[in-house]
């Protein structure tokens, strides 16, 4: 009920996050820039009568510096852009009650089409046909979460990030874990051989290390209370913890992590190479999307509880 509450006043003072933006950066450069709504109630917000309670906070990623100046490329009238994206993968694309896509990258896509004033296709493919559909011309830009890397940018264009997924600790809310100063000598549940159990062995020395092939495995061993913690991917712990398989145990501590040399640089839209017009104009459209308050609205709308 608070997150329903702070997500609702959240979208009340959306309006005025242009003028913030500049100002609440966090330090770190392009790759950790946030922005931090500190939500406090509004008038009639106290309920039966009383003094309301606080509202938590919520943190909104802008993963794209805003005071970077990112000149707008035309594309020419009468253009469709056709987008391909994944068939599956809450609350990223999936299909909704309706029967239609939806989901947050179908949402970004769409106002991307808005800012550059063309028409608009979102069509559903398995992932292993997203990039082949670039090849062979049956689409203009995939949007599906491909991390942003060498090869990719080396056989694609490739825009700047749609989002990143900083990694978090999770743990009981019955155990006796407050602070991420007190999990010294903590068992730790985490995928074995993966950047984040890289991240652990580098920056978290003193934390024995349970590790698990999937991350829901490690998830499901830290609410049995087989580790104090779980460490991962802090969109894939959300959504768990959003669902049913958690029965409400669990919550964030500690974070956001997003070192990219562990982490990497988030995840772009992908065109196809040499197609650097469209490209360009795809990144001054999420440059203004992320500006205007217009991302940190789908970033409330998708994600119930935020991963940052």
């Amino acid at each position: 009920m608070a997150m329903a509450m702070a997500m609702a006043m959240a979208m009340e003072l959306l309006s005025p996050i242009r003028g913030l933006i500049g100002a609440l950066r966090r330090p770190g450069g392009l790759a950790a820039s946030i922005l931090v709504l500190a939500l406090a109630p509004g008038p009639g917000r106290a309920q039966g009568g009383g003094a309301a309670g606080p509202v938590p906070s919520v943190t909104i990623p802008l993963v794209i510096d805003p005071d970077r100046r990112i000149e707008r490329r035309e594309l020419p009238r009468n253009t469709a852009l056709r987008f391909v994206t994944e068939e599956d993968f809450p609350p990223f694309n999936y299909i909704g009650r309706d029967g239609q896509l939806a989901g947050f990258n179908i949402d970004l896509a769409r106002a991307i089409c808005a800012e550059l004033a063309v028409s608009c296709a979102v069509q559903p493919r398995r992932w292993d046909l997203l990039l082949p559909a670039l090849d062979r011309d049956e689409a203009d830009a995939v949007i599906a979460g491909h991390r942003i890397t060498a090869e990719l940018r080396a056989r694609y264009e490739v825009s700047l990030p749609t989002h990143r997924s900083p990694a978090r600790f999770a743990t009981r809310r019955d155990g006796a874990i407050t602070d991420i100063a007190a999990i010294r000598g903590r068992t730790v549940a985490v995928v074995g051989g993966s950047a984040h159990e890289a991240f652990l062995n580098a920056l978290f020395p003193a934390v024995t290390l349970k590790r698990f092939e999937r991350i829901d495995q490690a998830l499901e061993a830290m609410r049995r209370g087989e580790a104090d913690l779980a460490f991962g991917d802090g969109i894939a712990i959300a959504f768990w913890m959003n669902g049913s398989e958690s029965l409400d145990c669990c919550a964030f501590l500690g974070g956001p992590f997003t070192e990219s040399r562990f982490f990497g640089e988030g995840a772009g839209i992908v065109v196809k190479g040499g197609n650097i017009a469209l490209r360009a104009a795809i990144d001054h459209a999420l440059w203004r999307i992320s500006r205007d308050g217009r991302y940190a609205k789908l970033y409330l709308k998708h994600f119930p509880i935020p991963y940052y």
